[in-house]
C-alpha cells in the first residue's frame, strides 16, 4: 500500500511560555491510500487540531507532517496554499459554501483557482453533482438547499480538485439521520469504487460504524489504533 500521510512526533502547544496546553502531543500516525479512517475521542482531545495540521491549515509546534514523502511543515504560506489546492480536499462541519454562488459555481470554484479549462470544469462539475445526487440542484444557492444537500455540494467541491485524500471534520454533525446516512453512503461508495482516501474527525457513531480503522485521541495523544468491521 502507498503511504499518503505520515506524522512523526507531531505536536501543537498553546501558551508554551506560561502554562503549556498540548492540543496534539507527540502523535505518530500513518494513513495508507484507500483508507476510511475515523479519529475519535472526547471534545478537546485534539481531533480537529490534528486534521488542521495534516491539512496545512495550521503549523505544528514540533514534529513532521509528510504527504507522500513531502514535509509540508517546511513550506512557506504560498507554497502551502498551492499544495493544499492540488492535493487535499476538505469537508467541514459548517459546509463553508460561498453563499452567493450556486451549487455548480461552488463546486467549480476550486477548479477556477487551479486554472482548469472551461470544458474540463463543465464536465467534472456535471459528473460530480450527478455522483452526489444533486444534478437537479446545480443552479440552487446554499440558502435554497437543505443541510444534507449543502454537505453533499461540499463533498463534490472537495473532489473537484482531484485530491490525494479528503479530510472531513465532523461532516455529519449538523445533519439529520437520513441526510447523514445518505452522505456516508456516498463517501463509502467513493472510497470503495474510486479508492478515495478519507480521514474523519467525528463523535458520530454512524461514521464510526462505517470506518474501517478507528484512531482514538485523548489529551492530544493516540491511545488506541484499531481495525474495525464496518456495518
Amino acid at each position: 500500500m502507498n503511504t499518503i500521510i505520515e506524522l512523526h512526533n507531531l505536536s501543537k502547544v498553546y501558551n508554551p511560555k506560561t502554562i503549556p496546553v498540548y492540543a496534539v502531543n507527540g502523535v505518530d500516525l500513518q494513513i495508507e491510500e484507500g483508507e476510511f479512517t475515523a479519529l475519535v475521542g472526547p471534545s478537546g482531545s485534539g481531533k480537529t487540531t490534528l486534521l488542521n495540521l495534516i491539512g496545512g491549515l495550521d503549523y505544528p509546534s514540533g514534529g513532521e507532517v509528510k504527504i507522500e514523502g513531502v514535509d509540508i511543515t517546511k513550506m512557506n504560506e504560498n507554497k502551502l496554499i498551492d499544495f493544499r489546492l492540488k492535493n487535499i480536499g476538505f469537508v467541514f462541519q459548517a459546509y463553508n459554501l460561498i453563499p452567493v454562488l450556486t451549487a455548480r459555481e461552488n463546486v467549480e470554484f476550486v477548479m477556477l483557482m487551479q486554472k482548469k479549462p472551461k470544458i474540463e470544469r463543465d464536465k467534472l462539475v456535471a459528473d460530480l453533482l450527478t455522483e452526489v445526487g444533486l444534478s437537479d440542484k446545480r443552479d440552487s444557492r446554499p440558502s435554497e438547499l437543505s443541510g444534507g444537500q449543502q454537505q453533499r455540494v461540499a463533498v463534490a467541491r472537495a473532489l473537484a480538485s482531484k485530491p490525494r485524500f479528503i479530510l472531513a471534520d465532523e461532516p455529519t454533525a449538523n445533519l439529520d439521520s437520513k441526510s447523514a446516512t445518505n452522505l456516508l453512503e456516498i463517501m463509502a461508495k467513493l472510497n470503495k469504487e474510486d479508492h478515495m482516501t478519507f480521514l474523519f474527525s467525528t463523535h458520530d457513531q454512524r461514521v464510526i460504524d462505517k470506518a474501517r480503522r478507528i484512531v482514538t485521541l485523548v489529551d492530544g495523544k493516540v491511545i488506541s489504533d484499531t481495525k474495525n468491521q464496518p456495518h
